[in-house]
């Protein structure tokens, strides 16, 4: 591929990915990204808003942070402000069972739980997998499930599998738990004798994407939703790799031991599950095959 070609892919790779695609489910690229992220109407419920505490609920609304560069989950629509996502949408949607309006705040993925922790949040939602490490930070309610996908350019000229990628040029967004897998992958590679993965990491998932495309690195691993979403939308310049693997819950980040509020949140997950306005969230983005049908308190791994 010419300089010129690369450089045209690299851009419209972050168009894409980086909030300049519509956001439309996996069966309906016709529609706009604005329909795509309406969340359906739902009703509060008035016991569950109850359980939300003063302090969170004195204002009306829901503040939560998120990194809107992880498309389909949270992500910059057109116009390059407004975040959609299917986590979004079911945010908003717990939101209404709360009786709060769900303020969705864009901030770097390596600062949400430390602002969950701190109070800047009242809520994290960034697809963060729960894992020990995060759960002796935050409370975590479980929502989804996903695991860990590879891809590669489109014919995936250099052969690269998840156990077959030493000495290449692996792209990774910081922070995410695909950093300590790329990271033990790599010194595998080294400890058989093999060359050390040259590990690219991103503060967007978007920029990870994008170097894949551009060919300025070999390959990228992410949440398995979010590389499918992202050979859809990048028009098949990718494709997968490898089997998915390492499948875990994504959580909801609560700030630790808020007794009733955490289990306000958990309430409100699990009504949308039993009435079915999360499924139907999830089938508008494509993504149902992660669905689950319990939301829990920091599930056991």
């Amino acid at each position: 591929m010419s300089l010129k070609m690369k450089q045209a892919a690299l851009a419209a790779a972050m168009l894409v990915l980086a909030g300049g695609m519509a956001g439309c489910s996996s069966d309906d690229s016709s529609g706009d990204s604005a329909a795509a992220s309406a969340a359906p109407a739902v009703a509060k419920d008035d016991a569950l808003a109850a359980m939300v505490p003063a302090e969170v609920a004195s204002d009306g609304t829901l503040l939560v942070g998120t990194d809107a560069s992880y498309a389909p989950s949270e992500f910059l629509d057109v116009d390059g402000t407004t975040i959609i996502g299917f986590d979004v949408d079911l945010v908003k949607a717990v939101g209404q069972v709360l009786g709060l309006e769900a303020e969705v705040q864009n901030a770097p993925f390596d600062s949400l739980v430390s602002g969950v922790k701190s109070g800047k949040y009242e809520l994290g939602v960034s697809s963060f997998t729960i894992n020990p490490e995060r759960v002796q930070q935050v409370d975590m309610v479980s929502y989804f499930n996903a695991g860990t996908s590879w891809a590669v350019p489109k014919g995936n000229p250099n052969a690269i599998t998840p156990d077959d990628a030493c000495g290449r040029k692996v792209a990774v967004q910081k922070a995410t738990v695909q950093v300590p897998d790329i990271t033990e992958r790599s010194k595998a590679c080294e400890d058989a004798g093999n060359p050390a993965m040259t590990i690219e990491q991103y503060q967007l998932q978007s920029d990870a994407t994008a170097a894949v495309v551009s060919g300025k690195d070999d390959a990228m691993l992410a949440d398995s939703p979010v590389v499918a979403y992202a050979i859809a939308q990048t028009g098949d310049q990718l494709e997968l790799t490898g089997e998915i693997y390492d499948a875990a819950p994504y959580g909801y980040a609560v700030p630790k031991d808020q007794g009733e509020y955490t289990a306000a949140i958990q309430g409100a997950l699990q009504k949308l599950m039993d009435d079915g306005t999360y499924l139907e969230i999830l089938t508008t983005w494509g993504v149902q095959d992660g669905g689950v049908t319990t939301a829990e308190v920091n599930p056991a791994g």
